[in-house]
């Protein structure tokens, strides 16, 4: 008969010994969620161990990340590649074992957490790909996509927007095999949470459309292991279990305290622990019969291949959806991709459209959508204004119970945001998600940790500057493109055109470690003419667009809207003064840094005049043209008018801009 509360005690003290080794963490939370981790993990998740990346497996989220201890010691115990040397490494440079959970970094963690709620939102995203791919591929009872997804959570999750944003979204969609299991100790790091967090989280969750399963003793082995089965027993409701635990749970004198909480308890505090556990072994020891009650790998082994012989039935019965299945779930794009992106550039070139960059980018969606199935897209309530909805798409709704590929996320752009990179994590879909620009810094965060674990989402942005108009400053963005490009890792494109436009979703797309930011203008903006070499070096995010010599005097860069305005400039100063002028256009200087020295030398050029124009924050260019270049840019906000008059005022026309040119080079 399985010791549980021995399972649970060897989390405890691992927890507690690594924090104390590192002397830096947080003891409190795993101490407090042992029992529901070890309940969690003995009887109900489906993993393996030895393949962490076995596309049915259960998905486990600490969206409390700080208490990665406790995920860390599940990891070692239940066989994944986690060594008790690793735990000894806590928090130290290089280890497997961070400070808070990082994907990529060890086995079995499924997104990087820490920034409390995203974690929550992020198996939001998982358990909606779960659904979605479910009622793409299941057929005739060959359910090849049936899993959980679960996810911890503690006050602060639930404090944290982001858990009002896509909870609320998880009840719309009825996301019934999301289960999150509430650490409910009424502790932060302040204190007690009373004073500052005292709403009926039942009656919450309850609104939300949740199944809500209340006053579980979290600490009672077969009270939480009663709740999780019915909990996996409401398949039309995502459920939350409210736990009832202690913090730091086994301290005799930190117990239910704040104290424990971002702190080691000490060596004093750790042996009345091991005393009040009766652990009778020192740091880093686990006896053998704990291992093997713990031991996940024969269980595991067993759950793969029984879902591998239903996988081989269902290939050779659906042979094709098999095939796309796996390319799907390892984000294999077709084997053709690049001729792809080649024919849809040609494509752009032979119509050479003069549209707002937004409506190059629906026609871009329209036309990579053909090829990509497992593009799925969504708005903020914007898609009317982002042009995010093509053809083919199918909207989420009850009608269609909620099944598509086109996500109406309400006005949610961090949740929206944050689920993207759920998605993503899960495998086997494509997402992207639009809303403003202005609108991206609800969302900075997400981007940020997209970032971070080097995966692919794709953030749309439109109504790119103050060329968006009457809606006014509150709605025009100034400095957003800047800092965007200052996320690293973050591809940002920018397009001036149809042909640029293509090529950006084509970049972004082909992308499978990096996310990208697509913006766009809400103007019409005129096809820019530009030859064969031209438009193959767009993709490498900056290139040189026209150019009456090789051995320039002054070069011109500019992005998105004003490449037309700084091509009739080019064009005045060569037929007013025959100036020896280069003109380049930098829809991504994200991508343009990452090319060799040389051709970025000879984009970059060597004239003795260089100027930038962007209708944005000025400070990045001086990169690009030195300390004694000319940048015409913005230094204020904008204001409330149509377009035409914000550029005139501004000082975004081509004689303004000609004649600031002719003073700087004098």
């Amino acid at each position: 008969m399985v010791n549980y509360t021995r399972l649970a005690n060897a989390v405890r003290i691992l927890s507690v010994d690594s924090v104390e080794k590192a002397n830096s963490g947080h003891p409190g939370m795993p101490m407090g969620m042992a029992e529901i981790g070890v309940v969690l993990w003995k009887n109900h998740l489906h993993y393996n161990p030895a393949n962490p990346s076995w596309s049915n497996r259960d998905r486990f989220v600490l969206s409390n990340g700080h208490g990665s201890m406790l995920l860390y010691s599940l990891l070692h115990l239940t066989g994944y590649d986690v060594t008790i040397e690793d735990l000894q490494k806590f928090r130290q440079l290089g280890s497997k074992t961070p400070g808070h959970p990082e994907y990529g970094y060890t086995d079995g963690v499924e997104t990087t957490t820490g920034p409390l709620g995203q974690g929550l939102a992020n198996a939001v995203g998982m358990a909606l790909a779960e659904k979605l791919l479910a009622a793409e591929f299941n057929r005739d009872n060959l359910n090849i996509v049936d899993h959980h997804t679960y996810v911890f959570v503690g006050d602060g999750c639930l404090m944290e927007g982001i858990s009002h944003e896509v909870c609320s979204l998880a009840g719309t969609l009825g996301l019934g095999k999301l289960i999150i299991l509430y650490d409910d100790n009424g502790i932060s790091i302040d204190g007690e949470v009373k004073d500052w967090f005292s709403e009926n989280v039942v009656q919450r969750f309850a609104a939300y459309g949740w199944q809500v399963l209340d006053n579980i003793d979290g600490h009672d082995i077969s009270a939480v292991d009663s709740a999780i089965i019915r909990a996996k027993q409401e398949i039309n409701k995502p459920s939350i279990i409210i736990c009832k635990t202690q913090i730091g749970k086994g301290s005799p004198n930190k117990v239910g305290l704040e104290e424990c909480h971002g702190s080691p308890l000490g060596s004093v505090e750790i042996e009345l622990v091991r005393q009040q556990l009766d652990w009778q072994y020192p740091p880093f020891v686990v006896p053998d019969e704990v291992y093997q009650e713990f031991d996940g790998k024969i269980r595991g082994a067993k759950l793969e291949q029984d879902w591998s012989e239903k996988f081989t039935q269902y290939s050779l019965r659906y042979p094709e959806l098999a095939k796309e299945f796996e390319r799907r779930n390892l984000h294999q794009l077709p084997d053709n991709w690049s001729e792809i992106i080649k024919l849809g550039m040609q494509d752009a070139v032979t119509k050479a459209q003069t549209i707002a960059t937004r409506k190059a980018s629906l026609c871009a969606i329209e036309y990579y959508s053909k090829f990509l199935p497992e593009l799925i897209g969504g708005s903020a309530d914007l898609t009317s204004s982002n042009l995010t909805r093509w053809s083919n798409a199918q909207t989420l709704s009850q009608e269609n119970n909620f099944t598509g590929n086109y996500i109406s996320y309400g006005v949610r752009e961090f949740g929206m945001s944050a689920m993207l990179n759920g998605m993503y994590l899960h495998g086997g879909m494509r997402p992207f998600g639009g809303t403003f620009l202005m609108f991206s810094e609800y969302a900075r965060n997400a981007l940020r940790m997209a970032s971070l674990m080097k995966i692919a989402p794709i953030f749309v942005y439109t109504h790119d500057s103050i060329g968006l108009g009457e809606d006014g400053p509150t709605h025009q963005p100034v400095e957003q493109i800047a800092t965007l490009r200052l996320i690293p890792n973050m591809a940002v494109w920018r397009p001036c055109d149809t042909v640029e436009t293509m090529a950006a979703w084509g970049s972004a797309l082909s992308h499978s470690s990096t996310p990208s930011c697509l913006i766009f203008s809400r103007q019409n903006l005129k096809y820019i003419p530009r030859g064969d070499a031209a438009v193959t070096n767009i993709l490498r995010g900056g290139y040189i667009l026209a150019a009456n010599s090789d051995m320039p005097n002054i070069t011109i860069f500019a992005t998105g809207s004003e490449v037309e305005l700084a091509y009739s400039v080019y064009e005045s100063l060569i037929a007013e003064s025959g100036k020896l002028v280069q003109l380049v256009s930098m829809p991504s200087t994200t991508v343009f840094d990452q090319q060799d020295s040389q051709y970025k030398q000879r984009v970059l050029s060597s004239a003795k005049y260089k100027i930038a124009i962007e209708a944005g924050v000025a400070d990045s260019w001086y990169k690009y043209v030195g300390s004694e270049g000319l940048i015409i840019g913005m230094n204020t906000f904008g204001e409330s008018a149509p377009a035409k008059d914000l550029f005139k005022h501004f000082e975004f026309s081509a004689d303004t801009i000609l004649n600031k040119i002719n003073q700087y080079i004098g």
